[in-house]
């Protein structure tokens, strides 16, 4: 089909089939027809059953073989390959970007190896590996950016390339070289271009020569003292970044001299514990921009072309939080002058494989290079959805030494795409990181290939303090914006995660602001629209009434399973306290009557003598409510519901209720109420870390945000401030010590 032309090169994904012009086939074969296999291909790619089920897709596609075998010789049909650009390929990185890569290697036929450490020993990307390598401790520096391990398993397993993701060894220009000294195969560039590119004042040099417009700024590494004095001349703001950072680490923005001494130093600390290299540099920061990146693909033949753009534009703290594409900023004429800048950077340094040019865009539309990150990015899956390419399947190629499968001239835009981070982090306290077990995980799915989850985990999977806390990149695609976003309300809407704190309620109120869907984006997207930090979902009148009628339907639903359908219940009252989970903030009461008729209920507010309706086909058995309250529809997920204790899941949010029938309620006045411990006066660590710092002693006297202390987890210092003003009793921790989550640290009177 037209829709399916990604599949005419060989991009192909499991097979392709042709039939004879004049072939008349049963109707017993319907299913296996190319139209089927092509839309069931195209769907995993999509995000379709092959990227939570892959076996049961290669058991399917099996037996669409064998049975098309039987068949070939009565109706002219042919299985044909894709190609197949190595034996086996070791993915030398974990969680899901090591599954995203073996995919597309099984899918080609191509082996795969993973390697693990003792956190990852029963991990999804081991599982779905042919062969899995340990390589030693949850330390990072001894296994996953250990190079000679990864060498050493490369030569056991007979793997003749590496694919390294992207973090850990994926930008290093030495390890690159080495691959390629021990006569294998690195998916990627080359160590010059890596090296040429990882440096942010050698890139900007060379990005200025190959013509492309950059951020004005000072030319070369600063000191302290020279970026004091950088600043006056460039003028306030100033960006201060790490020349080898990347992921938001080693960069500050300050608007004083204050913030610059201060930036500076934490950022030269930061650059140095995580990347070994703590030169800095200082160039003019440009306020309220969006983050516009071209995908780049090259091969070694020459050919360098542009995938179109990705909007970046909503991060925390430099990191990325929400994407899509294409950006409602760029019109034709300016995304083809960004894309062709990108290319001439590409091919400045003699770029291969999947790479990915960043760039700021200002009011009035001027763009200037960022940086060129020289892997495949986290968010490619945007990409893939719009333009109908495997990434992956291009960088396998470009290595191979063969040349890309289309020109510039193939590449469109088809529709629009959403990405959402998906992290095990808590918005409400300052994003820190939440370890732990998945105790319960279901991922979203659809039937037409329009959500995508690509992940690393599943059901039971542990979220540890030695690695990055995502749990999965949410993708979907529509055919417009509206669509897609609405697809992606809908999809976190229904996804399960029990066990760890995650960011998906800010993700979903994100796509609901006003400006995000006008599409007026900037880098302070976030700053703007939370300027308190992010407080969680305030509920409305109408809000909490669909709460309230979704909860009695719950438990109406409960009471009724107790007795035989002569005996059910027709009515009941019901009074439901409502607050939010994990706080001790007094929970609003309402007063309901439910009422049954037929497959629809009635649900009357006694206390403001309003009624609504409300249709669902919700059991007892079901986690996802989905009903028609009133005029809207609503999905709630059911977390628990125990005694009179219930909590839902609406609007992202987690509520706890209690939900009394009318006989309860009269006892629930003479209940005792015990208020919660005053936590205000201590700093507790968010986190398993480290202390960098400790800025203050017993006996002084602090003011509330002031900074008492830095520590370091997951790669990041966390400024750690007092919630409240007062005099410091107690430091419980000196610089140096290892703390463990939730420990108090310092006291203050």
């Amino acid at each position: 089909p037209a829709h399916h032309n990604m599949f005419k090169s060989s991009t192909l994904k499991s097979l392709h089939l042709h039939t004879g012009r004049n072939a008349t086939l049963p109707k017993n074969l319907l299913r296996f027809t190319p139209q089927r296999v092509l839309s069931a291909s195209y769907s995993s790619l999509r995000g379709g059953s092959m990227c939570t089920n892959a076996k049961h897709m290669t058991s399917q596609a099996n037996l669409n073989v064998s049975f098309l075998r039987q068949m070939r010789q009565k109706y002219s049909v042919k299985v044909v390959q894709p190609e197949k650009y190595f034996d086996k390929v070791l993915i030398a990185n974990r969680g899901e970007i090591a599954c995203r890569v073996m995919q597309t290697c099984k899918r080609l036929g191509i082996k795969t190896v993973a390697v693990y450490t003792d956190a990852d020993a029963n991990s999804k990307h081991v599982r779905m590996a042919d062969e899995a390598v340990y390589i030693g401790s949850n330390v990072v520096s001894e296994s996953y950016t250990n190079m000679e391990k990864i060498l050493e398993a490369m030569k056991n397993t007979g793997a003749q390339a590496v694919h390294p993701g992207y973090g850990f060894l994926s930008e290093n220009s030495e390890f690159a070289n080495a691959v390629r000294e021990a006569g294998l195969t690195f998916i990627g560039p080359n160590s010059e271009a890596i090296n040429a590119m990882g440096d942010k004042i050698e890139s900007k040099l060379i990005a200025k020569e190959a013509g492309v417009h950059i951020i004005p700024g000072y030319d070369g590494e600063v000191s302290l003292e020279q970026a004091v004095e950088a600043a006056k001349d460039i003028g306030y703001p100033v960006m201060i970044k790490a020349s080898a950072g990347g992921g938001g680490k080693g960069m500050r923005v300050a608007y004083n001299e204050e913030e610059l001494i201060e930036g500076y130093k934490l950022s030269q600390s930061e650059a140095k514990r995580n990347f070994a290299n703590d030169k800095m540099l200082i160039e003019k920061f440009i306020e309220e921009p969006r983050h516009v990146e071209i995908q780049v693909l090259s091969d070694t033949l020459g050919n360098h072309i542009y995938l179109n753009e990705r909007e970046c534009s909503v991060q925390r703290r430099n990191q990325k939080v929400v994407e899509e594409a294409p950006a409602v900023v760029l019109d034709v004429e300016l995304r083809k002058r960004m894309g062709e800048q990108a290319c001439m950077l590409a091919r400045a340094v003699n770029y291969v494989g999947a790479g990915t040019v960043e760039m700021m865009v200002d009011k009035n539309k001027n763009f200037y290079f960022l940086e060129m990150n020289t892997r495949l990015q986290v968010e490619h899956p945007i990409t893939e959805m719009i333009t109908r390419v495997d990434i992956v399947e291009q960088m396998l190629r470009a290595a191979s030494g063969k040349p890309l499968s289309f020109t510039q001239d193939d590449i469109g835009i088809h529709g629009w795409a959403t990405e959402c981070r998906v992290y095990a982090e808590d918005p409400h306290r300052n994003f820190a990181p939440s370890i732990g077990q998945l105790t319960s995980y279901i991922e979203p799915t659809s039937t037409d290939g329009s959500v995508r989850v690509d992940s690393g985990i599943v059901e039971r999977s542990e979220i540890s303090v030695f690695f990055d806390p995502m749990i999965s990149k949410l993708v979907t695609w529509g055919n417009t914006r509206d669509e897609s976003i609405d697809r992606m309300i809908e999809a976190l809407d229904t996804y399960v995660i029990h066990g760890v704190q995650n960011n998906v309620e800010l993700l979903r109120d994100i796509l609901t602001k006003e400006t995000y869907r006008r599409g007026d984006l900037t880098t302070d997207f976030l700053k703007h629209e939370y300027p308190h930090g992010f407080k969680g979902v305030q509920l409305s009148e109408t809000q909490y009434n669909q709460l309230a009628a979704a909860a009695a339907l719950v438990e109406f639903s409960f009471l009724n399973q107790r007795y035989s359908d002569a005996d059910k219940m027709s009515s009941e009252e019901f009074t439901i306290a409502v607050g939010r989970h994990e706080t001790e903030d007094e929970k609003k009461e309402l007063r309901v009557r439910i009422n049954q008729d037929g497959e629809t209920f009635h649900v009357t507010m006694l206390d403001s003598n309003t009624t609504v309706s409300i249709n669902s086909d919700w059991t007892t058995a079901d986690k996802i409510l989905r009903a028609q309250i009133g005029d809207e529809k609503v999905i709630l997920q059911v977390r628990k519901r125990r005694g009179v204790d219930m909590i839902l899941q609406f609007l992202g949010a987690e509520f706890s209720l209690e939900v009394y029938n009318s006989r309860e309620a009269q006892y629930k006045h003479y209940m005792p109420y015990f208020p919660p411990p005053d936590l205000s006066k201590m700093i507790i660590a968010p986190m398993p870390g480290s202390i960098i710092s400790v800025n203050v002693q017993p006996g002084d006297e602090v003011k509330a945000g002031q900074v008492m202390l830095v520590m370091e987890a997951m790669k990041m210092q966390n400024s750690l401030k007092a919630a409240v003003s007062g005099v410091v009793k107690e430091v419980k921790v000196k610089e140096g010590d290892i703390v463990n989550h939730e420990q108090v640290m310092i006291e203050l009177n």
